[in-house]
């Protein structure tokens, strides 16, 4: 199987293109994504008076998912490829959970199980619906790439990103981001003449775009929205600001354009932290001087004061140590300076400190390994095989 295919057929969770002829194959498989389900309730057997869930969850392509009713002479397993009602039409998904634990999953994700918008399963798939969905899938990226250059012939300011066939390839649905609203009637007449299915166009926003195309972030590891992130949460600037990270568009901002979602998983920390840190604006009276603020190290839970007559120089103390002097500042009294209210390790890693080591730090050439003389080199070959070959035996006339 080409690789384009293998990979068309593993964003809907196959890890090889299923077979008409060897239908009851398990295509399916548990991977590191976000739409793996686990079903923790297998082994657990229910009560006998609880009445069996008609309802199973299947997978389609990339981050689609929904719930389909079952009939009570289906016999439905994880891994099964089904037809299922749509509109119109039938399309073609694979079973990911069944039993009692898709209950809980809907109750997660706010869905009445009574609800008669639920659509129905119809059948396991045939030979028939595997060969469509096959061909269908496999036309997935060279559509793609024919409707973009439509678009373009068309001067639309609009991507398309992703197409997704319906089971049957009687419908396809186009994937694509816009900065202002587009009027693309004439480009659905014209993919319409092209492909010969129904079009539907469903516009997508730059971190849904990220997600369905995936890639690796700035931290070396693939994306959280294409691995296991499913709900975006609006990210702002003020979360960056608390935990003190430079507002530099270019390092906050993913590949999606858009500030990294990974801000917000720090930032209640960073908040239940600050809340024990003194207000930044209330300066320390000291025998030596007044000192402000400067700077703060939150996890290391250290704040930095500097005196007016010398800013430059920036004391590192203790968050408890600076309420201790705030304390007696409100009993009118100060302490003779912020010197010995530093930690131990930080004042001896300044003494420690040294011009010979700034030096060394700031060398381009600290790294070099200059080769020795030549000389020196013939030296230590010698040596070498003098050891080698053992200490000579002193021979007597």
């Amino acid at each position: 199987m080409d690789k384009k295919d293998q990979n068309a057929f593993m964003s809907r969770g196959c890890y090889c293109s299923p077979q008409p002829h060897t239908r009851q194959l398990d295509v399916f498989r548990h991977s590191c994504n976000k739409l793996n389900s686990f079903d923790w309730l297998k082994e657990i057997k229910p009560p006998e008076v609880a009445t069996v869930s008609d309802i199973v969850e299947v997978r389609f392509k990339n981050s689609r998912k929904d719930f389909f009713r079952t009939t009570p002479d289906m016999d439905l397993k994880t891994g099964d490829i089904v037809a299922v009602e749509a509109s119109p039409g039938h399309d073609i998904g694979i079973v990911t959970l069944t039993g009692e634990i898709v209950r809980i999953q809907m109750k997660s994700k706010n869905v009445d199980p009574s609800s008669e918008e639920i659509k129905r399963v119809y059948r396991k798939a045939k030979v028939s619906d595997i060969e469509k969905w096959v061909t269908a899938v496999k036309q997935e990226d060279s559509t793609m790439f024919r409707s973009r250059e439509i678009a373009s012939s068309l001067k639309l300011e609009m991507k398309i990103s992703d197409v997704e066939y319906q089971g049957d390839r009687t419908k396809a649905i186009f994937y694509y981001t816009a900065d202002d609203r587009v009027d693309f009637r004439e480009l659905i007449r014209v993919l319409a003449d092209a492909f010969g299915v129904r079009i539907e166009m469903r516009q997508i926003g730059m971190r849904q775009e990220a997600s369905r195309l995936g890639g690796i972030g700035s931290c070396g590891r693939e994306l959280c929205c294409a691995t296991w992130l499913t709900k975006f949460t609006s990210v702002s600037t003020n979360s960056a600001r608390t935990q003190q990270l430079s507002l530099n568009p270019q390092k906050l901002a993913g590949q999606c354009s858009k500030l990294k979602c990974c801000i917000n998983y720090e930032d209640a920390c960073y908040q239940d932290i600050l809340k024990d840190f003194p207000d930044t604006e209330t300066e320390l009276l000291t025998k030596k001087g007044t000192a402000n603020f400067h700077k703060m190290d939150v996890l290391r839970r250290m704040i930095g004061y500097s005196y007016k007559d010398n800013p430059g120089r920036v004391i590192m103390i203790p968050v408890e140590r600076a309420w201790e002097v705030i304390e007696l500042n409100r009993k009118d009294q100060k302490p003779d300076d912020l010197e010995s209210y530093q930690a131990e390790d930080i004042t001896a890693s300044q003494d420690s400190f040294n011009a010979e080591s700034y030096e060394l730090e700031d060398s381009l050439t600290r790294f070099d390994n200059p080769k020795p003389p030549k000389k020196s080199r013939k030296r230590k070959k010698k040596q070498k095989a003098n050891k080698k070959s053992g200490p000579k035996s002193n021979k007597t006339e």
